[in-house]
C-alpha cells in the first residue's frame, strides 16, 4: 500500500478504473472457448512501514507478517477470478514521539484470517506446447474475519472489541472488524505448464500494494480530534509478495 495519500490521488478513482478494464476484459472474453478452473495454496509475505506525522507528534510504525492459505480459481483466457481463504502470522512494534519526547510504544504477535477476492487482467502466449506464460495486472479486496495481537506480556485479544486504546476512534468507540478490510493493487506473471490436453499446474508470483484502510484513516482523524492537530499525514508503504501454486483443468 502507498499511504501517503498524496502518493495515490483519486485512489477511488484507480479502484474504479482497474474493475471496469477488468469487466470489459471478462465481457469480451464471456464466449471464449478455453474456460479453465482450478485451486491450490498460497504463501506470502507482508510488510508495512509507514510514519504518523504531525507538527509536534510522531508515531512510527512496523508490522512484518508470513502469510499462508488457500484459493480457487475460474479462468477465461484473458481474465481471472479468484476466491481465496489467507492466514497470517505477524510480529509488529511502535515508537511514538510528542514535542520531542518519547512516549511509551509497544511491540509484540499478530495473527489474522481474510477472504479474499481478485479480478487480474492477463495476456496468455505459448513458449511451446507444453508451456505458456502470462503477465498479469489487477485489483484484490480482502474482508477481514479475524484481528488478533498479543502485546509482550500480555494477554491475546480481539482487535474489533476494543479493548486497547490504539483499536478505538476518536469517540472511544470499538473499530468494527471491516475497519481492517482492504484494497490491493496486485503486478504479477504466471506460467502453466500442461501435463494434458485439459490438465495443467500453474505457478504465479504476485507483488501486492495495500490501500489505506479505514482503520489507518481512523488513526489520522483521532491524532487530529485528540491533540488538537490539524492536517496529520500518513507516510508509508504496504507491500506484499506472494508465490501460488495450483492444478487446473481446462474445459
Amino acid at each position: 500500500m502507498l499511504t501517503k495519500l498524496d502518493f495515490l490521488p483519486g485512489s477511488a478513482q484507480v479502484k474504479g478504473s482497474i474493475f471496469a478494464f477488468l469487466i470489459f476484459l471478462a465481457a469480451g472474453n464471456i464466449f471464449a472457448l478455453d474456460f479453465s478452473a482450478g485451486g491450490g495454496a498460497l504463501t506470502g509475505y507482508t510488510f508495512s512501514r509507514y510514519t504518523l506525522e504531525a507538527d509536534n507528534a510522531e508515531s512510527k510504525q512496523t508490522m512484518d507478517r508470513f502469510n499462508y492459505g488457500g484459493f480457487l480459481f475460474f479462468d477465461a483466457v484473458f481474465v481471472q477470478l479468484s476466491v481465496m481463504i489467507i492466514g497470517g502470522n505477524s510480529a509488529y512494534s511502535e515508537n511514538m514521539t510528542h514535542d520531542n519526547s518519547p512516549l511509551p510504544g509497544g511491540e509484540g504477535r499478530g495473527s489474522e484470517l481474510n477472504l479474499g477476492f481478485s479480478l487480474m487482467g492477463k495476456f496468455p502466449f505459448s513458449l511451446n506446447e507444453k508451456i505458456s506464460v502470462f503477465p498479469m495486472l489487477g485489483a484484490e479486496y480482502q474482508i477481514a474475519l479475524i484481528q488478533r495481537r498479543q502485546p509482550d506480556g500480555d494477554f491475546v485479544y480481539d482487535r474489533a472489541k476494543g479493548e486497547l486504546a490504539e483499536d478505538r476512534d476518536k469517540n472511544d468507540d470499538p473499530y468494527p472488524l471491516y475497519a481492517w478490510n482492504s484494497w490491493w493493487i496486485n503486478i504479477g506473471a504466471g506460467l502453466d505448464y500442461f501435463i494434458t490436453d485439459s490438465f495443467f499446474l500453474r505457478g504465479e508470483s504476485i507483488f501486492g500494494f495495500r490501500l489505506p484502510t479505514k482503520y489507518e484513516m481512523g488513526a489520522l482523524e483521532k491524532l487530529e480530534y485528540l491533540m488538537n492537530i490539524t492536517n496529520p499525514k500518513l507516510k508509508g508503504l504496504t507491500g506484499s509478495p506472494i508465490i501460488k501454486i495450483s492444478a487446473g483443468y481446462r474445459f
